[in-house]
Order: C-alpha cells, then sequence, then structure tokens
C-alpha cells in the first residue's frame, strides 16, 4: 500500500499536469451497454474517468486505450454486483441484501462481498456498486429487496461487514474491488413509496435515522459513495453541498470520491426543474461536491466551457479529480491497471460454499404449527405454486436476466436450485414421492389451472405451496399500491386449503406482500425473499429438518397496504394508539423468526456505570441451534422525541440442546445519543431502558432500568 504522504504527492504532481478536457475527462463516467462500441472508444481517447457495464475483453480494449492517452491514467471500471457478480451468468449468485439480512450475521455478509469481490476482479472490473444502505421503511417502495431492511443499526453494521469483504485488506490487491455506498442519503423514504420523488427529510431527521449507516461505512473505509436521486427541504442531493461536503466530507472525515447516480445532473433539468439547462445544471452539481459522472455526459462540455467563461473555478474541478485520483492510485492501478482477481475462481467449489451457507441463514420461518420438519410418515408431498420452479423469481433484480438490459429468455445457468429442485433431490432421499402443479402464475393467466392443482394435491400427504412476486413487480421504477399476492394466488390457497391437508406456505418474493389470510390460516410459514442459487435447497433442507432456521426479519411486514409505513422504531405520540379498523401492530414484526428448538431469556443485568448487559439465554429445546440475542433501548424523558424503541447491539450465538450462555453487551454513552434540534448528536443524562430478546415485539423482550449521569467535568 502506497504511504499516504506519498500518494498525496503523486495526486498533485499528477493534476498539476492536467488540462481542462482532461480534468473534466476524469469526471465522467460512461454506461456502456447505451452507447456504440465505437463511441466508447472516442470517450476513452478523451480521458473518461470511467465506464460502467462493461467487462472482460471489452474493458481491455478500453483500458489500453485510455492507457495510451497523454497522461496514460487507467479508467475505473464498474458494475452493479449487488448480491454477486450477477450479470456474468456463470458467476455465484447470492441471495438479495434483504434476504442476506435475514442471517443477521455480519461474517457471513462480509464473506459474501468477499466471494463477490474476487468474481468481479477476476472479469477485471475494479468497482461495485454495492452496499445499499437506504432504509426500507414504506414497502411499497420498489427497491426494498436491495436493501438490509428497516433499520439504520442493522444496516450500518451489515452495511460495514460488507465493505470490508469488497475492498479486503487493502485495495491494491489483485482480489479486492472498489465499493459504493449508495444511495446517499434517504432515498428509500421517498413519499408514497414512490421512487426518486420527494422525502420531506429534514437535515436533523437524516442525521438521527439516514447518515448512522453511512457513518459506519465511511469508517469501514468505504472508497465512494454514490449520491440519492431524492431531495432535502426542496433541494435534490444532487446539488446539496451541506450534504455531500459539509457532512459527508467535513464531518464524516470522507476522503474517496462521490459519483452520482444514473443521469442525476440531467435530472435536475428534466425531472426536478431545479436549471434551466445543463451549463447551470453542471455548475450546481460541481459546486455541491459530486466528483463522478454518471451517464450525464453533457457535463464534460458544459464544466468546461463554465471554467473558460468564469462561471465556475477551475479549483472545484482540481477538488473532485484530486478525490479520484486518489483512489485510483490507492487501488494501484497505475502499476496493476487490470484487476486479476484469482483465476478459475469464478463459481467454483469454495465460493459456492459461502452462498450455500448464506442461503440457509437466509431463512426465515415465522410460523409452525408442529408440521415442520416433515413427519418421517409423510409419504408423498405435493408442490404447488408459480414460484416453486422459477429461478428468475427466486434470484430477484440484479442479474443476467435483468440488467444491464433486460433478458428474460435468457436460458439459467446452472448450478441452481428451485425449491422444486430442492424438494425432489431431498424428497428422493428419505423415499418420498413429489407431485408438481404451477397452479396459477404471479400475473392472471391462460394457463392459470387450480383444479387442476387441487387434483395433483389429492393423493398427497403434504402440500408446499410457493407464492410470492416476480422480477415485473420490483426495482426500478416498479412501486406497488397494491401489495397483495397479485394474480389468482389467493384462489389457489384457498382452493388447496379446504383440502385441509398439512400445508407449508414459502413466500419467495422482494419484499413483505400484505399475506395475513395465508399467513393465519396455513399450518407453517416460512420467508425465502430472494434466495439466489441455492435458496430453493434452503428451503427443502429446512422442511425437511436438515437445517434448523434461524433467520429473524430484518423489515416489518404490513397487515394491509393502508397500514404503511411500518416499522418498529416509530416515534409515540399516536393518538389512540390504532386503527379503527386494523390492529396497530404489524402481521410479523422487526427481529421475528422461529427455530425447531425452543429458547429460554432470564436474568437481564444492566450496569448504568460501566454501561454493560448480560443475559442468559438457555437452549430449552431438544435441538443444537443459532440465536440472534437483540438489544433495544428507549429514552424514557428527552429533548427532542424520540423512538419507542432503537436496536442497539445484537450477537448470533449457537447453542447446544440444554445449554446456557451469558451474552455480554458493552456500550458507549454515544449509542444513547440523540439529535437535537440545531443538528447536535449529543447523549442527554436521565432514565433509560434496556430491553433485551428473540425480537422487537414488547412481548418477547426483558426490561431493566438504569440511569445514565453527566459525565465528570
Amino acid at each position: 500500500m502506497v504511504d499516504a504522504k506519498e500518494l498525496e504527492n503523486r495526486v498533485e504532481e499528477l493534476l498539476s499536469r492536467m488540462t481542462l478536457p482532461e480534468k473534466a475527462g476524469q469526471m465522467i463516467q460512461i454506461p456502456c451497454n447505451m452507447v456504440s462500441r465505437q463511441e466508447a472508444i472516442e470517450w476513452a481517447k478523451k480521458g473518461a474517468g470511467s465506464f460502467l457495464h462493461v467487462f472482460g475483453d471489452d474493458a481491455r480494449e478500453l483500458q489500453s486505450i485510455a492507457l495510451k492517452t497523454r497522461l496514460g491514467i487507467p479508467a475505473l471500471f464498474g458494475i452493479d454486483a449487488v448480491h454477486g457478480h450477477c450479470l456474468n451468468e456463470n458467476a455465484t449468485i447470492f441471495p438479495s441484501q434483504l434476504a442476506a439480512a435475514c442471517s443477521w450475521n455480519r461474517d457471513s455478509v462480509e464473506a459474501m462481498a468477499r466471494v463477490t469481490a474476487r468474481e468481479v476482479a477476476t472479469d477485471g472490473v475494479h468497482w461495485t456498486f454495492s452496499p445499499v444502505l437506504c432504509l426500507a421503511r414504506d414497502t411499497r417502495w420498489g427497491r426494498v429487496d436491495e436493501t438490509f431492511g428497516e433499520d439504520p443499526y442493522l444496516a450500518g453494521e451489515l452495511g460495514a461487514a460488507m465493505v470490508k469483504g469488497y475492498q479486503g485488506d487493502s485495495l491494491d490487491s489483485d482480489d479486492s474491488i472498489l465499493a459504493c455506498a449508495k444511495h446517499y442519503i434517504g432515498y428509500g423514504e421517498a413519499v408514497g413509496g414512490r421512487d426518486s420523488c420527494d422525502t420531506e427529510m429534514t437535515f436533523r431527521k437524516m442525521r438521527e435515522v439516514f447518515l448512522p449507516p453511512f457513518e459506519k461505512a465511511v469508517k469501514a473505509g468505504c472508497g465512494t459513495i454514490m449520491t440519492a436521486y431524492g431531495s432535502i427541504d426542496g433541494t435534490p442531493f444532487t446539488a446539496c453541498r451541506k450534504a455531500l461536503h459539509d457532512i459527508l466530507r467535513d464531518e464524516l472525515g470522507f476522503d474517496g470520491f462521490v459519483v452520482t447516480d444514473w443521469d442525476n445532473v440531467n435530472s435536475l433539468v428534466k425531472n426536478q426543474h431545479v436549471a434551466a439547462d445543463i451549463m447551470e445544471a453542471s455548475r450546481m452539481a460541481a459546486i455541491a461536491g459530486n466528483d463522478m459522472i454518471m451517464t450525464s455526459s453533457a457535463f464534460y462540455e458544459a464544466v468546461i466551457k463554465l471554467v473558460e467563461n468564469g462561471r465556475l473555478d477551475e479549483k472545484v474541478i482540481d477538488d473532485a479529480v484530486r478525490n479520484i485520483l486518489r483512489i485510483k492510485f490507492r487501488m494501484g492501478l497505475f502499476e496493476k491497471p487490470e484487476k486479476k482477481g484469482r483465476p478459475g475462481c469464478m463459481g467454483c467449489a469454495e465460493h459456492l460454499e459461502v452462498c450455500k451457507k448464506l442461503a440457509r441463514e437466509s431463512i426465515v420461518l415465522l410460523k409452525n404449527n408442529g408440521v415442520l420438519p416433515l413427519s418421517k410418515d409423510i409419504k408423498s408431498v405435493a408442490v404447488i405454486g408459480p414460484n416453486a420452479d422459477d429461478i428468475r423469481a427466486q434470484y430477484g433484480d440484479w442479474t443476467y436476466f435483468s440488467h444491464p438490459t433486460p433478458n428474460p429468455d435468457h436460458k439459467p445457468v446452472k448450478p441452481y436450485y428451485t425449491v422444486l429442485d430442492g424438494i425432489r433431490e431431498l424428497a428422493e432421499q428419505n423415499g418420498i414421492a413429489v407431485s408438481y402443479h404451477r397452479g396459477c402464475g404471479v400475473f392472471p393467466g391462460v394457463d392459470d389451472d387450480i383444479s387442476g392443482a387441487v387434483s395433483t394435491v389429492q393423493q398427497c400427504d403434504a402440500i408446499v405451496l410457493v407464492l410470492g412476486d416476480r422480477i415485473e413487480q420490483t426495482g426500478e421504477m416498479k412501486d406497488r399500491a397494491d401489495l397483495s399476492l397479485s394474480g389468482a394466488q389467493m384462489e389457489l390457497f384457498r382452493g388447496l386449503r379446504r383440502l385441509r391437508k398439512p400445508m407449508v406456505t414459502v413466500l419467495v418474493a422482494s419484499k413483505p406482500l400484505c399475506i395475513q389470510e395465508a399467513a393465519e390460516q396455513t399450518d407453517a410459514l416460512i420467508v425465502a425473499f430472494n434466495g439466489g442459487m441455492f435458496g430453493g435447497l434452503a428451503v427443502a433442507e429446512t422442511i425437511f429438518g436438515k437445517w434448523n432456521p434461524s433467520g429473524k426479519l430484518p423489515i416489518s411486514f404490513p397487515r394491509h397496504v393502508g397500514q404503511l409505513p411500518v416499522y418498529y422504531n416509530s416515534l409515540p405520540g399516536w393518538h389512540g394508539g390504532k386503527y379503527m379498523d386494523l390492529p396497530e401492530t404489524p402481521l410479523f414484526a422487526f427481529g421475528e423468526g422461529m427455530s425447531y428448538t425452543s429458547f429460554r431469556y432470564s436474568n437481564l443485568r444492566v450496569d448504568g456505570e460501566s454501561l454493560t448487559a448480560k443475559v442468559d439465554v438457555t437452549n430449552i429445546g431438544d435441538r443444537n441451534g443459532f440465536e440472534t440475542v437483540q438489544v433495544y433501548f428507549r429514552d424514557c424523558v428527552s429533548s427532542v422525541m424520540t423512538p419507542i424503541k432503537q436496536l442497539i447491539g445484537f450477537q448470533k450465538i449457537s447453542l447446544k440442546a440444554g445449554e446456557t450462555k451469558t451474552v455480554c453487551f458493552k456500550f458507549q454513552r454515544e449509542d444513547f445519543s440523540l439529535v437535537t434540534p440545531d443538528e447536535r448528536r449529543v447523549t442527554e443524562p436521565g432514565k433509560f431502558i434496556l430491553m433485551v430478546g428473540p425480537s422487537s415485539k414488547d412481548s418477547d423482550l426483558l426490561r431493566a432500568e438504569f440511569v445514565l449521569t453527566k459525565p465528570a467535568q
């Protein structure tokens, strides 16, 4: 790794030799899926700083051209490898971020990112636009699957783990890639779940709820930050210097570079209407602190003219290019412009095992009346439903089926397991017959055949019904007003339920859906979200008892779409405390998840002086298992309103049957802080309640009070 002082000297020396057009070129990122090969080559000759969605020999061609320019500054190649290098059909495809978050396992998430980094680097790519640190507090939003859920603490912990996995011990290693924390900031808070719309955010709320995950990413060394489409108090984030410079750089100490999201600069003109033309928009974006401009290539000519006619100080451009060059030097690109990764690692056995482990940990069991694991008396199983054998639905967004250009007819590449594949494999090992019928589609279709599905089930001992959504219902510009199970799925459920056979319902979906009727009437409910290439196998292992589920929800399930937004850490003061026609509680709460064994929490003790907490957790069942011990707190009286409870720590532990472990937590005063109206983060003395248990539900939590005194002067 280059010495910091030497690195800065190299940056300044190179910057001093650059012409204005060369500087402007470094600030441009070209999307190769949106331009011709010849256009991409011309941009490489101009010294474009980065190219998007290009890898392999195509990237090598552009890099060779970049290295032959006057100063030979290497280009950065970026790709959306958000749950594995999924745009490459031969790569290891992991569970989505939302599914991975169900593991509540920092180590497993870091391992996912490490594998992704190796495979991305092996394709000659330097940079992934991940992790997503947006919070999904309104599940109508189309991009819920890309998040770690609704909580800032959990998102920050898992996001920091992902940054460490991508970037490794050193950015200049052959198998390390550049992380990009996005979208800065509050993108998921769009009003009505409407993507990129007004967020109704204040800076105090930004600091209190949405900034902490980014702060943890910066502390973990994240090299790049991507701006959000949204706005704060009417100012688009792309044009907000307070957010991009004063807070991100001056306060958090971020010294990487900021990249805009897709076409954000043009959006200032076309969508947000705060700039009259590209000249004005480019000036606003540059002054605000955007270093690299994704897709809005007209910025190149505009920023040159702005400097030449005196409307923009060239020092602004120098600062941006300085930030970009710093990262390129840290990555060692001037010595090794192409990442080599680990030749032969793409989809290798070691990587597949990491993927398989995370898929298992991402399974959440939310209901079980005793039907699971399936009894040895079961001799035949009917697998039914539109998502039982649909790998596209199981993969979700951001794979070779959907990006960089939609390709839904792409032939799926093995290895992968749908739920049907997994059940067939395990059933064969246990001498159980398997019948399959799709029943209906996620969308209404002429091939819907509920009566055929019912007939298939008639001769079987148990039903595995796999419901959910499809790629057409998730992602950018796919916000949903209705979160009910679409098509004839509920009709299929009711037809099968009338048979009164043991029924296991599996949700393969991109987000929590409104499934109250199905949840209440099924015998067992498994949430698998988008489980990646081994998601179907993990479901089957859970159903047959080979895997003892340990997943916990990182996000709440609404009972009805009219209940949204619903999240556990809401503010107090709801007049009446409930809807007149709906319970105030979610269908399933943040942190909730069952096991095939049972855990008892006891003997919670809290020391307010040392800020430590201890709790005894006992496995009182007859199976070994994993439990995620969750800690929440409540500030009893505060100068501003604070959440009714807030996650402050968690540990995932293993317990043998009958075993007891004492789980210890150590906190800092800052962990109990709040943000004042003048945007200062302070810890106020007073009474607090610490809550420890297996979920955020009040009924699951032990409580202990303690007092924080003023620190000694």
